[in-house]
C-alpha cells in the first residue's frame, strides 16, 4: 500500500483545497452567526467536488486500471487462517 498513488493527483489535491476553503468560510460565519455567509461556505465545499470532478474527467485524475481488484482466494478455496488445526 506505500506504493499507491491513491489521491496524489492535481484533480484531487485542487478538489481538496477548494473544499477545506469552503469548510473554512463555513465554519468562520458559523460562529459569528452569518448564515448566509454559512451557506456560501458550504457551495464553496461543493465547488470543490465539482471541480475535482471536472479535472478527472480532463485527465488529471487517475486512471480507473490502476488498481486492478486482487482475488486473494478461488471461490471455493479456504485461506489458510480458515483452516483450524
Amino acid at each position: 500500500m506505500s506504493d499507491s498513488s491513491h489521491g496524489h493527483t492535481p484533480a484531487a489535491w485542487t478538489g481538496v483545497i477548494i473544499a477545506f476553503i469552503g469548510f473554512c468560510v463555513a465554519g468562520v460565519f458559523m460562529v459569528a452567526a452569518q448564515p448566509v455567509g454559512f451557506w456560501v461556505g458550504i457551495a464553496i465545499t461543493l465547488l470543490g467536488a465539482v471541480v475535482g470532478g471536472i479535472m478527472r474527467m480532463m485527465g488529471l485524475g487517475q486512471p480507473k486500471d490502476t488498481h486492478p481488484v486482487h482475488k486473494t482466494t478461488e471461490p471455493g478455496q479456504r485461506r489458510p487462517a480458515d483452516i483450524q488445526a
